[in-house]
């Protein structure tokens, strides 16, 4: 799958904007389907289908800010992740 060439023409079709408003919603039924899923009023397979439409917004979204960027960033989050955990796990020793 070419996913640029797909994200490019789904910017040609629907716009930026139009794209946006797409992942908030899409993250927003992840959201509410994770409540659901926590009150076992759905089951997983709607989890994962949510998870997939979020999942492709991201990687839209990804190329739409530059993906080096992106990975970039999320770098630094590890790094930060990993500085927490190991301070959690001095804490926790003591």
């Amino acid at each position: 799958m070419d996913y640029p060439k797909l994200y490019r023409r789904t910017l040609e079709v629907w716009g930026e904007q139009a794209q946006y408003d797409q992942a908030v919603e899409e993250c927003a039924e992840l959201i509410a389907v994770l409540m659901h899923y926590r009150r076992e009023k759905v089951d997983e397979q709607q989890v994962i289908d949510e998870l997939a439409d979020v999942t492709l917004m991201i990687g839209q979204l990804s190329w739409m800010f530059d993906q080096q960027r992106v990975d970039e960033a999320v770098q630094k989050k590890l790094a930060k992740l990993e500085k927490l955990m190991a301070t959690s796990n001095d804490s926790e020793g003591r």
